[in-house]
């Protein structure tokens, strides 16, 4: 029997939007401020001698507003970044990094794997790794290789902007039980992975998940992520899409992935 065209599967597949809207005034982190502001500067008028008329619209955002992914030329220790990258004047430019760039990060395909924290009982304000086993243990342990997202309940929140940046944090012990697994990338649906406050004494610094993963492991972060359809129906396992803009030297990008899954499996 002749195996099924890969286009055929995917017409078939139930699709998880898990990018969350973007508008001036959504949840950002402070050193990312203003986060994302649009202003049309051509409209629709009348008089222009024609039928047609056309709008469009001037966007400024930050690299690390609304739903993105982090680059591993983000964060740096003692000035070398993932791959012992030194950061100096050849690498970091006035026009971005020559060197691990957004533009170097791949399409993102690979087994996705949901850990539903809410789903087994209380979240704590930071999330360690024992929460993070027995999430595992119930949903499916992740394989090296696989995009692991943690869901603390937070997404939900979106449009509450100050609840939602006052949020749950991944400490860092569930940081380093990730990297031991040797996902392709992580993501959360909170406003940095980390505490924005959390200082490690191990590491001697602050966000040391950003540490840990990016420069240590060399995993990749997804941040403010919409997890709640995939809870919702149930969805633990499913293909990860993820496609970074190809933007040369920047220390991230914004994204748009999804979660498929057959339709005649969890969420049907």
């Amino acid at each position: 029997m002749a195996e099924r065209p890969l286009h055929a599967l995917l017409a078939e597949a139930r699709v998880y939007d898990l990018e969350q809207p973007r508008f001036q005034g959504a949840p950002t982190f402070p050193a990312h401020e203003p986060g994302f502001v649009l202003a049309l500067h051509r409209r629709h008028e009348p008089g222009g001698g024609e039928p047609r008329t056309s709008a469009s619209a001037l966007l400024t955002m930050a690299e690390h507003s609304g739903t993105h992914i982090d680059a591993f030329c983000h964060q740096a220790v003692h000035m070398r970044m993932h791959g012992g990258v030194a950061v100096d004047p050849a690498v970091q430019t006035s026009r971005g990094f020559t060197r691990l760039g957004a533009d170097e990060i791949p399409p993102l395909c690979a087994r996705g794997v949901l850990l539903d924290l809410p789903a087994l009982g209380a979240v704590p304000h930071h999330v360690p790794a024992e929460h993070l086993a027995r999430a595992a243990a119930a949903h499916g342990e992740p394989r090296p290789g696989d995009v692991v997202l943690v869901r603390t309940g937070n997404g939900a929140h979106w449009e509450d902007r100050a609840r939602y940046e006052g949020g749950p944090g991944i400490a860092p012990s569930a940081s380093r039980w990730l990297a031991e697994r040797q996902p392709l990338a992580v993501g959360a649906d909170n406003l940095a992975w980390d505490l924005p406050d959390c200082h490690d004494p191990e590491l001697g610094c602050t966000l040391p998940g950003h540490v840990i993963l990016l420069v240590r492991a060399g995993v990749y972060i997804l941040e403010n992520l919409n997890l709640e359809s995939l809870a919702r129906d149930g969805v633990h396992e499913f293909a990860f899409i993820c496609l970074p803009l190809k933007m040369r030297g920047a220390t991230g990008s914004p994204v748009r992935p999804v979660a498929m899954v057959e339709k005649g499996g969890p969420g049907r």
